[in-house]
């Protein structure tokens, strides 16, 4: 049986199964995040969408920072490697659960981020006005602001979501380009 590279990685950042505790506080915290939200935009799903998005590109960020400082992970040599990093190590160390990267397209520039389970949905039922609430879209803000800071600039929506009616939770990541830093010329 192949073991992933980042199998080691995994093993010393997490030797024992993780605490749920954070988890379950961050689902509940979420909740009331998102309740706030659709009271302060009157209700209008599309906008509430864009908002937790916007919110999550913000806190993606932040937290590479605390992610990179964390795993001392050295830089991805492309986009299937960085998929896998996010899905495997990113995702259990800031909200304990596991996912499996998959359905890749010809190019490699588009696969499929199956959750093994999504906490900020737990405990939760979406009313009928609702049902075009993309309930967790902060997740996807979270890695497209994570992967920005590290030059990677993606697409991130969700794929199958069982809020809405899907069958489980995937996240669907595209790749749109890396992006180079031009440094700034300076007068003598």
């Amino acid at each position: 049986m192949k073991t992933s590279p980042l199998a080691p990685l995994t093993r010393a950042l997490f030797p024992a199964s993780p605490s749920t505790q954070n988890a379950e506080l961050f689902t509940l915290t979420y909740g009331a995040i998102v309740r706030q939200v659709l009271h302060d935009y009157e209700d209008c799903v599309e906008d509430v969408n864009k908002k937790l998005d916007s919110m999550g590109f913000e806190m993606g960020c932040r937290l590479v920072e605390d992610f990179l400082a964390k795993t001392s992970t050295a830089r991805c040599g492309d986009f299937k490697e960085t998929a896998e990093v996010v899905a495997k190590v990113g995702l259990r160390l800031f909200l304990g659960i596991g996912a499996r990267v998959g359905e890749w397209n010809p190019e490699g520039t588009e696969c499929v981020i199956t959750l093994d389970t999504n906490p900020l949905a737990d405990f939760v039922e979406l009313p009928e006005k609702y049902r075009d609430l993309s309930y967790s879209q902060m997740l996807c803000g979270v890695i497209r602001g994570a992967l920005e800071m590290v030059s990677v600039r993606v697409t991130c929506e969700w794929a199958r979501d069982a809020l809405r009616g899907g069958d489980g939770y995937a996240l669907r990541l595209r790749f749109v380009e890396y992006i180079t830093h031009e440094m700034p010329e300076f007068d003598d």
